[in-house]
């Protein structure tokens, strides 16, 4: 396990602001209300190991396969439905939602090998991730792929109440790794799949998945 290039500023910053906050306590708070102090000092060392373990990339054996589609990222399936595309295509997909919580690991996935044709970052709001609009109105970044034998998928990275931080890595033109990082949301999100009609798909509704691992579905 090792920690995301991503999570390095806010690591650093926390790690400031809790030995701050710590020697004051130490030497302000400490001798009058003792007890007062060790709560403080326990709870910002919890805090500080729960931003650690944000930006935490655990070591896996990932899946790969032309004819699968693995899950790009940690979380909970919580959408399975066809739906009429509005953005790239204009055909009906299966749209494929994965919630992301705060305790997921955060790094974001190529479900497929393939091609980059389309990479496009949209401003928006930040409702809370498992609201229905979230799809269409919240701030978030689209990636189409095109597998090696022609098939497209939509990978849609939306931020949510706390995550407020989109990092994408493709562009297009870029030729990809299934398994390899395309890009990373910080503090809780949603991950949207457009696929082809016909997919089929292999996991079920509140079934947990792991990003690089899980095989959501098959060509």
């Amino acid at each position: 396990m090792h920690i995301h290039k991503e999570g390095y500023p806010t690591i650093l910053i926390s790690i400031i602001v809790v030995a701050v906050i710590n020697l004051l306590t130490l030497f302000l708070l400490a001798p009058r209300y003792p007890v007062l102090a060790w709560i403080i000092l326990v709870a910002t060392v919890g805090l500080l190991i729960f931003i650690l373990s944000f930006f935490r990339i655990p070591k896996r054996k990932h899946s790969s396969g032309s004819d699968l589609i693995v899950a790009p990222c940690d979380g909970t399936v919580v959408v399975i439905e066809e739906v009429e595309a509005d953005e790239f295509f204009k055909d009906r997909r299966v749209l494929l939602s994965i919630f992301m919580s705060p305790l997921n690991v955060h790094v974001n996935r190529n479900p497929i090998d393939g091609e980059v044709l389309y990479s496009e970052y949209h401003p928006g709001k930040f409702l809370v991730a498992w609201h229905p609009k979230s799809s269409t109105e919240n701030e978030r970044h689209s990636v189409v792929y095109r597998s090696l034998s022609g098939r497209e998928v939509l990978v849609k990275q939306i931020a949510g109440a706390l995550a407020k931080r989109i990092v994408n890595y493709l562009k297009p033109g870029d030729r990809v790794q299934q398994g390899g990082e395309m890009g990373f949301i910080k503090f809780g999100s949603r991950v949207d799949l457009l696929l082809p009609v016909g997919t089929q798909i292999d996991v079920a509704i509140n079934q947990k998945v792991q990003g690089g691992v899980t095989v959501l579905g098959k060509w």
